[in-house]
């Protein structure tokens, strides 16, 4: 289902999937969308994997290569993490990572990112990362995160509007796919 997916992706759009490198004339960013364990690992929740699954192996490693790199490196990585409030539902889903839980924290190969200086952590109350970073202040911990970074390209269609040059690399897990994001931006 995912490779008829990212098919008609490339059948639509100017789209070409690749390695992702990380170039010294860029300034880079990695996003970790999800890679907890109410997510990935067997059993851990209603909408966690009931059996061993490749896939999600094999996001789970690509992620942690990833984040090992960038932060080897001292680049910027932001993690979301699905983390919900024990009484606020997220129809139509079942209860799921519940804030506090196991299931809501990242899985054990990402766990050491949370010491890491240059990882920003954003527990969210909602599917999407972006809304879910809304601050009480009206301030957006996502925005702000790009801002401080200095990173111009945010996504594939934004990278297009403005006229960058992008590469994506996609590993998708058991419930949803997941994204590791790279975003780039030359440097001044």
């Amino acid at each position: 289902m995912v490779s008829q997916t990212v098919d008609l992706l490339k059948n639509e759009l100017p789209l070409e999937q690749e390695s992702v490198g990380l170039p010294e004339d860029v300034v880079n960013g990695l996003v970790l969308v999800d890679i907890i364990n109410g997510f990935c690992s067997v059993g851990a929740g209603n909408l966690a994997p009931r059996e061993p699954n490749r896939q999600i192996t094999g996001m789970i490693n690509e992620s942690a290569r990833l984040a090992r790199l960038f932060c080897d490196k001292k680049l910027p990585v932001l993690a979301f993490l699905d983390s919900h409030q024990p009484n606020k539902p997220e129809e139509p889903y079942p209860p799921h990572c519940i804030a506090g839980t196991d299931e809501s924290k990242l899985v054990p190969a990402l766990q050491w990112i949370e010491n890491e200086p240059n990882v920003t952590i954003r527990r969210k109350d909602c599917f999407d990362g972006f809304l879910g970073s809304v601050e009480d202040d009206g301030s957006n911990v996502f925005v702000d995160w790009v801002k401080n970074n200095h990173i111009k390209a945010v996504s594939p269609l934004q990278a297009m509007i403005l006229g960058h040059k992008f590469t994506i690399k996609r590993t998708c897990g058991h419930h949803s796919c997941m994204f590791l994001i790279t975003m780039t931006q030359t440097k001044a």
